[in-house]
């Protein structure tokens, strides 16, 4: 089963997050290798797998819920990247951010769209 969900998470991983999602996983190698391993089980190998939503939801609901929160730049950074690589659009991603304003509030957004701007350009 271990194994399975492992293999199952990765393909997920690998598909929607690519070299970066990879990059996290590496980077915990040599001090926390089992969240590393919870990671790619449970949030890709579990959550993602479930119907309902389609990745591009998925994610959009992933970089709005990291925005909100706040302080997450690393993570919304993975996700933005993630948003594009599943197929939304760069403007579907800041109109979503725009959504978040009245909830969020301005500095988060502003945050987020920092990031954004960052990742659009390096992908021109």
């Amino acid at each position: 089963m271990y194994d399975l969900r492992f293999q199952k998470g990765k393909e997920m991983l690998d598909k929607i997050d690519g070299k970066g999602g990879e990059e996290v996983i590496d980077s915990l190698k040599d001090i926390a290798p089992d969240l590393g391993r919870y990671i790619v089980e449970f949030a890709f190998g579990d959550i993602y797998m479930r119907g309902g939503l389609d990745l591009k939801e998925r994610e959009l609901i992933t970089i709005t819920s990291l925005l909100s929160m706040g302080g997450l730049e690393p993570q919304l950074k993975v996700h933005i990247n993630a948003a594009l690589n599943v197929g939304i659009s760069k403007e579907k991603i800041i109109e979503a951010f725009f959504q978040c304003i009245p909830y969020a509030g301005f500095p988060r957004v502003l945050n987020a769209v920092s990031i954004a701007r960052e990742i659009f350009e390096e992908i021109k």
